[in-house]
């Protein structure tokens, strides 16, 4: 959405509040301001709501992990938030990996067992003050922006807090003993009130500055913020048993024969990387070996018998559905291979010069990002 249509307040600087990403060149300003609205959702909209910086920073790195992680996105080569992930010792569990702790509740517990002071030293250092700079521009006009700002702002911040009404003020005028914030009453009610709106404003400047640093990395937008529950495999796991029962085949990684009723969906290039269901990417393997891949990317050795078992897949599919079903089976196949003729599908060279195209280099932007080899 456009920042224009946030809504509208007699009261309130709304167009302060929608210059807040303006110029913006790293994840610090998006992740903060998403974590105010995170806290301040969990506590219920407290209007006397007082948050630390170290409570802001926890939350920051709770929103940023599923992101960078788990789907091993970029935040940008100067970003020191993705530094900071990298370097903390955390045991996450199985809650956490298979999105059930929608809350971050167990994320931010096992971050905020981490030493983070130099982090919250570096994130606070300008962060908190630059981003009231919208609302502050006018009574900080003749001082120098890049050396004077951080040092006045908690003063001008706590002098026209109840005029200019900024979002937050700080907890101390000198920013030396500035340890947190104190949210605008009315700035609190109003972010109660448009709750959803706003979210999803910040959301979408969120999703434009990560997709200006994953400029080739697939389905950015769905990984930014981990999904409530993943979706059921039932209808891709019904087609590969429809499959098996017609024709014998073997696990592409370990070549033992598959049975209907000894079966685990694998995806060839792992959900984290792809972040969709589509069946072009699943295979039947043992569950023991599709434990054992987890989130790898396959070797090359694979990729011939991946190919085979695809197409053997596509040709008993498509004799035992007849061809108006098979044709709504198959299009994701058509849509994210580029194939133009559907029976192209049943021809095993052009499939796999399809896959080729499509699959090698997938391969080799998620072995940059970071994905290992299995």
């Amino acid at each position: 959405m456009n920042a224009s249509e946030l809504p509208n307040s007699d009261h309130l600087n709304i167009a302060a509040l929608s210059a807040l990403f303006v110029h913006t060149t790293n994840s610090y300003k998006y992740l903060f301001f998403w974590s105010l609205l995170d806290i301040l959702a969990r506590q219920n909209f407290h209007k006397s709501l007082s948050i630390s910086f170290r409570e802001i920073i926890i939350e920051m790195l709770a929103n940023a992990w599923y992101p960078h992680n788990y789907f091993k996105l970029s935040f940008g080569s100067q970003d020191k938030i993705a530094d900071k992930l990298d370097t903390l010792a955390l045991k996450v569990g199985e809650p956490i990996l298979k999105f059930r702790d929608p809350d971050k509740k167990l994320l931010r517990t096992t971050i905020g067992e981490q030493d983070l002071e130099d982090i919250v030293n570096y994130i606070t250092r300008y962060v908190p003050f630059r981003l009231l700079m919208p609302f502050m521009r006018k009574q900080l006009k003749g001082i120098d922006i890049d050396h004077g700002v951080d040092r006045e702002m908690p003063k001008v911040a706590q002098l026209y807090f109840d005029t200019c009404k900024p979002l937050y003020c700080f907890d101390a005028t000198v920013k030396t003993e500035c340890r947190g914030i104190i949210l605008h009453s009315e700035w609190v009610s109003y972010l109660q009130e448009n709750y959803a709106i706003v979210r999803g404003w910040v959301c979408w400047e969120w999703l434009k500055y990560m997709q200006k640093c994953n400029p080739n990395v697939p389905a950015v937008a769905n990984k930014l913020f981990p999904p409530q529950k993943r979706e059921s495999l039932s209808s891709q796991t019904k087609y590969w048993k429809l499959v098996l029962q017609h024709t014998e085949l073997r696990c592409i990684y370990s070549g033992t024969i598959l049975t209907p009723n000894n079966i685990s969906l694998d995806y060839y290039l792992p959900w984290s990387y792809v972040a969709h269901d589509r069946l072009w990417n699943l295979v039947p393997t043992l569950p023991e070996i599709n434990s054992s891949k987890s989130n790898k990317l396959p070797n090359r050795v694979y990729f011939n018998n991946f190919v085979l078992q695809q197409h053997q897949g596509l040709t008993i599919s498509c004799k035992i559905m007849g061809l108006p079903q098979w044709l709504k089976q198959i299009e994701s196949y058509l849509m994210d291979l580029k194939i133009s003729n559907s029976l192209d599908l049943l021809e095993l060279e052009p499939l796999r010069a399809a896959y080729q195209s499509t699959i090698i280099p997938l391969t080799e932007i998620a072995t940059r990002q970071g994905f290992e080899e299995w």
